[in-house]
């Protein structure tokens, strides 16, 4: 049986910023594949390129301050081939986004129905009424009680909770194939995060998506994702299905942001564990591997060649490290 095409597939993905210190790259050789109803969580710390990956993929970064390199392609169809206004249209309309704040996303001067309309009037066909009636309905389908009252409403007299649902009913307002999530649940507390969660996954089963989810809370990508991608200063260091993840991680970055989770079987009043050291300046990378400098297997070798990255185990489990040998232990 032939495995149908990726939904997104991206090779090389490189994203330069000039700086006054010099041109420096916050995503370096990214490269992952998504497939429909497939959800990818990509992880790491602040400052691994995380939110500039998600950026680049949508056309957001500007062609004036950076530049962005690399194949993209979305349903089999080339997006780095397409001029910027082109691009923007079709990620527009094919590819949507959620951001990490929505108050700070939503125009607060400006009624949600109105800001729902807007991105209709873009992407779709629909009269007025007929518009109308898709707000509502939408409003309704991210799970909001009184969508005509929150239709009328501005965005400081919702909830953080129901600004996400509303953040998240324009992103799907032109029927995306891909839905991008960058720290949805940022600021929400357990109980609305759990909802949200829900709510992603309902509709990606309803309408065939994929999601690309940007965390740093592993508990997101153990209830959300089916594969995840860990990046590091910009690199993928590891890719691998959520299962292995969590019981079989092989490089030591990814071990690390696991022990430093907390979990209820810690022992009372004990400290979590923390990975030392800080990520590396984009201007002043290693040598070798970037993890190198907070890493206590690294060696002289891992100070000075950078590793590539390789399978092992499968060929689903790819890894960025010297040391697999030493990190090839059940967590």
């Amino acid at each position: 049986m032939v495995n149908p095409p990726p939904l997104l597939s991206v090779n090389n993905l490189r994203v330069n910023f000039a700086t006054q210190q010099g041109v420096v790259s916050p995503v370096r050789g990214v490269s992952f594949t998504l497939h429909q109803q497939e959800t990818l969580g990509i992880i790491g710390e602040s400052g691994c390129g995380k939110s500039v990956t998600a950026q680049a993929l949508m056309g957001l970064l500007s062609p004036r301050t950076s530049r962005t390199d690399g194949e993209v392609s979305l349903n089999g169809a080339r997006l780095d081939t397409l001029s910027t206004r082109a691009k923007r249209q079709r990620c527009g309309r094919d590819m949507a986004m959620i951001f990490q704040d929505p108050l700070s996303s939503l125009n607060p001067v400006f009624t949600i129905g109105f800001q729902i309309d807007e991105s209709l009037k873009l992407h779709t066909s629909l009269d007025r009424s007929a518009r109308r009636e898709k707000i509502l309905s939408l409003l309704a389908q991210v799970g909001i009680a009184d969508p005509a009252r929150c239709a009328n409403a501005y965005p400081h007299e919702l909830s953080g909770g129901m600004r996400q649902r509303v953040m998240i009913a324009i992103a799907i307002s032109s029927a995306p194939s891909l839905l991008i999530a960058d720290e949805p649940t940022t600021a929400l507390d357990a109980t609305i995060q759990a909802q949200i969660l829900r709510l992603l996954e309902e509709i990606k089963q309803q309408s065939a998506m994929g999601i690309v989810i940007i965390t740093h809370d592993l508990s997101v990508v153990a209830q959300l994702c089916q594969r995840v991608v860990v990046l590091y200063a910009g690199q993928v260091v590891e890719e691998c299905d959520v299962s292995t993840l969590f019981h079989r991680p092989r490089h030591p970055y990814t071990q690390a942001l696991l022990a430093a989770r907390p979990s209820q079987d810690r022992a009372p009043k004990t400290r979590l564990a923390e990975i030392r050291g800080s990520v590396p300046p984009l201007n002043a990378l290693p040598v070798g591997c970037t993890f190198a400098d907070r890493c206590p297997l690294a060696t002289e070798t891992c100070r000075s060649q950078p590793p590539a990255l390789r399978a092992i185990d499968s060929r689903t489990h790819q890894v960025r490290c010297w040391r697999t040998e030493e990190t090839g232990v059940n967590v």
